[in-house]
């Protein structure tokens, strides 16, 4: 194994979260190849570094605060390139929208070393094991959007509660 390369894709897919949710768009564009592509499922897909940086400018400008974090990489080095796959966690909180999405998923990356010795992602996306939206105006409407056991987007009356509710819904302080 490789470890130099392990630790320098290990800095570099951090480097790439803390410019994403920092909104540093010139330095997260810099964990990139030009020729990146970006993969989130079969409707978001991005063949260039260009298209992803303008998606992400777009969608999760100012007024909206992101929080991603991975770990346990398992990096596989062979010679100037390198697949590797994280457990990502993310919070996504959108205040004007009242919304807050938290969420899972694996991500699958290709890294190759570029002419100038750093390495780069060639290829990024993620598959969700989960993902929840809560509505910061009315916090009994948490649903659970996206699962991959098949619960998906059901209404919440359906979902059997386990604690204790009125039958109106409406939780009391007590």
């Amino acid at each position: 194994m490789d470890s130099d390369a392990v630790a320098a894709i290990s800095r570099l897919k951090f480097r790439y979260l803390r410019a994403l949710d920092t909104k540093s768009w010139e330095e997260f564009a810099d964990t990139m190849i030009p020729e990146a592509t970006a993969t989130y499922s079969e409707y978001l897909q991005f063949e260039s570094r260009d298209a992803f940086l303008a998606f992400m400018r777009n969608t999760l400008g100012p007024h909206v605060i992101t929080e991603h974090r991975c770990d346990h990489p398992e990096i596989d080095v062979d010679g100037d390139t390198a697949v590797g796959t994280w457990y990502l966690a993310d919070t996504v909180l959108i205040p004007g929208h009242n919304m807050l999405l938290r969420g899972a998923a694996f991500y699958s990356d290709q890294y190759v070393r570029c002419d100038d010795g750093q390495w780069r992602i060639a290829h990024t996306g993620y598959e969700r094991t989960y993902e929840v939206v809560l509505s910061l105006s009315d916090l009994p409407s948490l649903r659970l959007t996206s699962s991959r056991w098949g619960l998906i987007a059901r209404d919440p009356a359906d979902i059997p509660r386990t604690d204790p509710m009125p039958p109106d819904g409406q939780a009391t302080m007590g």
